[in-house]
């Protein structure tokens, strides 16, 4: 099971490496973080970097593809080598996938066309225009396809991922193994649940640009 976690320049950490905690532990994965060249590629913030060992055109086959979000993925919704083998390697993928604002880096590559989709929700609506049937929903499958909403969102994804690969028993075990348990401080995970002045807040951080 050759997984596909694509990384690039001001990517948001959590999207790639909460689905990476959980595939990684699949019976037999081989995880590989890929982009247009290997080498470094920062964090949004700056201050983490995550390795890429891969070129994209070193693995155009991959059986899972998982593309994060961030404010770097702006950027490959017009970028001619990401689209074209997103394009490729959906062709021949068991899974596609993505967490938060990657799933907009999908639909400009033509793959939601038609589909239910998920993302951060401050860029829900913004899938519409990329030919998608937004859900405001944590996790949404749509056949292969599968997208997660904001940052943490790509936790849960990735264990609805592996129940689908390996069982129920597995993504279990993973989440225990990880010890996912959520019991945040505060009930604010939502825009249905926050309070006005939070919404507000994270509109205007860095312009909206979230996940």
């Amino acid at each position: 099971m050759r997984i596909a976690i694509l990384i690039f320049d001001r990517l948001t950490a959590l999207d790639a490496v909460g689905p990476y905690e959980v595939l990684s532990r699949l019976p037999g994965a081989e995880l590989s973080f890929i982009a247009t060249e290997p080498g470094l590629q920062r964090t949004d913030v700056g201050s983490l970097g995550v390795h890429a060992d891969l070129a994209l055109t070193e693995l155009p086959d991959p059986d899972v593809v998982v593309v994060p979000g961030g404010k770097g993925s702006r950027p490959l919704m017009s970028d001619p080598d990401v689209l074209g083998w997103l394009r490729t390697a959906h062709q021949g993928s068991t899974w596609t996938t993505s967490v938060c604002t990657g799933a907009l880096v999908l639909g400009a590559a033509g793959i939601l066309d038609g589909k239910r989709a998920t993302t951060h929700w401050a860029y829900l609506e913004r899938l519409r225009e990329l030919g998608a049937e937004p859900v405001a929903e944590r996790v949404v499958e749509d056949g292969k396809v599968i997208t997660a909403a904001g940052v943490s969102a790509g936790i849960d994804m990735a264990l609805q991922l592996a129940a689908r690969i390996s069982g129920e028993d597995v993504a279990h075990a993973i989440q225990l193994g990880i010890e996912y348990d959520p019991a945040p401080p505060f009930d604010s995970g939502s825009p249905s649940k926050a309070s006005p002045r939070a919404i507000e807040l994270v509109r205007a951080a860095e312009g909206g640009e979230s996940g």
